[in-house]
């Protein structure tokens, strides 16, 4: 019961009192990203891509369950397009009891993936890509991570 209490207090000290100034990725801190189709050809169906604080790598396994990844890194001036994704993080995220939002890719609309590790405690989340499926804080952050995946793409 101790180790229980003990793991929920260090949760909610990592995650629950952040403020919109301290969603920020330190040295082993990463925010994963992506969206994925389930109806779709190409590979621009599932985009999915790894941001540290000094690095942007992309996964080449494109798997639809996100449950195993392959990064490869790339160039720097692709980081530069999207190192300021964590600036439109919504904390309010860090607190939601679900997280599926939604019904991600259930009527072909697609859906957001989204994994943010901050002192080693990893947090995961699939968001519906239809905004009125969704809670209205996640709509600007969900705009800004598909404006990213399309800069990355150019």
């Amino acid at each position: 019961m101790k180790k229980l209490i003990f793991t929920f207090l260090s949760f909610l000290l990592i995650f629950g009192c952040s403020s919109n100034n301290e969603v920020v990725l330190h040295e082993d801190d990463y925010l994963i990203f992506g969206h994925f189709y389930g109806f779709c050809l190409g590979e621009s169906c599932i985009e999915t891509f790894k941001l540290t604080s000094d690095k942007l790598y992309e996964d080449s396994n494109d798997q639809y369950s996100h449950e195993s990844f392959n990064f490869e890194a790339l160039d720097d001036d692709k980081f530069e397009d999207v190192k300021d994704l964590v600036d439109y993080f919504p904390t309010k995220l860090l607190v939601e009891k679900e997280t599926v939002l939604g019904c991600p890719d259930c009527a072909d609309g697609g859906g957001i993936f989204i994994e943010y590790s901050k002192n080693g405690m990893i947090k995961r989340w699939n968001i519906d890509q239809m905004k009125g499926n969704v809670p209205s804080y996640l709509h600007a952050f969900m705009d800004k991570v598909n404006e990213k995946i399309d800069l990355i793409n150019k």
